[in-house]
């Protein structure tokens, strides 16, 4: 049954980053009250709410007392404890649902779940001892890659596979269940955000071209330069996935383009996403305002692009040995800084990211790069700081 909860009411988002940070500037500016709960203070969401409850998750009387003071509870990240969502919805409604956390936040049940939609997958085999590793490799073969099942994100938890004399140091006795998935040759990484109203009503960002470094997504272009009819599979795998988990929010499905061609979904977020953040600036409905829309029940927003887009993530190493020189980056008219709010700028620690237009996505690209790169006195030494021609890998 479709809820409508009208501004001037109360949302509350368990997590505190930076993705909270950027949904609650969405949610004041379009009316709500804005509580957040996470076991840290003076977060990057508290900074922007109205209230800042410090508590751990699995504080289940807190979680509870929490969501008795809002009108509707979202998250801004996956691994938020499910008796935490399960609890909170019988006081509030939870959107998306505990069930999509559940589906999502472990590789194994994602992985079965995409399976039986029938999308493309990369060959995969869960790996719980380590005979079903031996078991799975010979399936998979080499290169390889083993992911821990739980609560990995930005490459943790995974390790590389390249011949049988890496499977000792790969799984010890004290393993945490995992999937082996084959490593994908791929030409493209891809990332498509998707809204999803609670009438049914879905809108979609995308495909957005991604570029990674250290496992760490580095600069995302939106449009991304494909064949029409690949964007076309990318853009209904997306709304396919948000369709079967019922999902009500903003869920982002990742994807690789292979040197032949074919699509494979590698992974799916039910939030709104690091390669999304760029919809700030570029477009008519920001991937965060559509969350809010859509868990109050509100109609979605128009995802119109005005003009391409990149976005460049800001890491902590680029405040060393000196901190940022911003009006170096912001000479450049058509180049936006967003700055998440942290205090401790930790080398591979997401601190914010630039957005630049520009006429055409690679000029985009190419332009936010740069800005970059101007922020440090010697772009060449400066850790994390990257060229152009850094990106092609």
């Amino acid at each position: 049954m479709k809820s409508t909860i009208l501004p001037g009411s109360t949302v509350g988002v368990l997590g505190s980053g930076q993705l909270g940070r950027m949904f609650a500037i969405a949610a004041r500016r379009l009316g709500y009250r804005v509580h957040v709960l996470s076991p840290e203070d003076d977060t990057p969401t508290g900074q922007v709410a109205d209230v800042e409850v410090r508590a751990p998750y699995d504080d289940l009387g807190e979680v509870a007392r929490f969501a008795r003071g809002v009108d509707v509870v979202t998250f801004e990240f996956e691994n938020v404890p499910l008796a935490s969502a399960e609890v909170a919805e019988r006081y509030a409604p939870v959107r998306p649902g505990g069930a999509v956390l559940h589906a999502t936040q472990n590789r194994i049940r994602e992985k079965a779940f995409l399976h039986a939609q029938g999308l493309p997958l990369a060959p995969f085999g869960v790996v719980r001892s380590c005979a079903e590793l031996l078991v799975a490799v010979d399936h998979i073969g080499f290169p390889a890659v083993l992911k821990t099942a739980d609560w990995g994100y930005d490459g943790k938890g995974q390790q590389r596979i390249r011949s049988r004399s890496d499977l000792g140091s790969a799984w010890q006795s004290d393993s945490p269940e995992s999937v082996l998935e084959a490593l994908i040759d791929f030409e493209t990484e891809l990332s498509v955000v998707v809204a999803r109203g609670q009438d049914g009503s879905l809108v979609t960002y995308g495909p957005i071209a991604n570029l990674h470094d250290r496992h760490i997504l580095d600069v995302s272009s939106m449009p991304a330069l494909l064949e029409q009819a690949v964007a076309d599979e990318a853009l209904e795998i997306a709304r396919t996935v948000a369709v079967a988990l019922d999902l009500v929010g903003v869920l982002c499905v990742e994807m690789f383009l292979t040197r032949s061609g074919r699509l494979l979904v590698n992974e799916i977020a039910p939030r709104p996403h690091n390669s999304g953040h760029l919809t700030i600036d570029a477009c008519a409905t920001c991937q965060f305002e559509q969350q809010v829309r859509s868990i109050c029940g509100l109609p979605l927003g128009s995802p119109e692009q005005h003009r391409p887009a990149a976005m460049a993530n800001l890491l902590g190493g680029l405040w060393q040995p000196a901190p940022p020189a911003w009006e170096r980056a912001l000479a450049q008219p058509e180049v936006k800084l967003h700055l998440y709010g942290k205090v401790d700028p930790r080398p591979g620690r997401k601190m914010g990211h630039l957005t630049a237009l520009a006429e055409s996505p690679g000029m985009a690209r190419q332009r936010v790069v740069q800005a970059r790169a101007a922020l440090v006195a010697n772009p060449r030494t400066a850790p994390e700081a990257h060229s152009p021609m850094a990106m092609s890998n």
